[in-house]
């Protein structure tokens, strides 16, 4: 199974939209667009997760392409950092 983060979307962009995108390519199990936590609206990015080998060839085929009037952002989806890898906002503004 493989994560594919894709940027750079319109607000208008559904996730049905981005199953229907992907499937071009194969099996699609999931599609998330991701919500800010306070206005629930969304941030611009979204996760699909499909098959290795059919993810890298939608990666191939879709990092760049226009959807809803915006070029898209496709690549591998990174693990999320850990609090000791970056910087703590928190500490920035604790520092005076």
């Amino acid at each position: 199974m493989m994560s594919i983060y894709v940027g750079n979307l319109s607000f208008k962009s559904s996730e049905q939209d981005l199953q229907s995108l992907f499937e071009r390519y194969g099996n699609v199990d999931s599609v998330k667009i991701v919500l800010d936590k306070e206005t629930k609206r969304p941030r611009g990015f979204a996760f699909v997760e499909m098959d290795q080998e059919v993810g890298q060839a939608a990666i191939d085929g879709l990092n760049g392409t226009m959807l809803d009037g915006r070029p898209i952002k496709v690549n591998e989806a990174k693990g999320r950092a850990t609090m000791s890898e970056g910087p703590r906002r928190r500490d920035n503004y604790n520092r005076r």
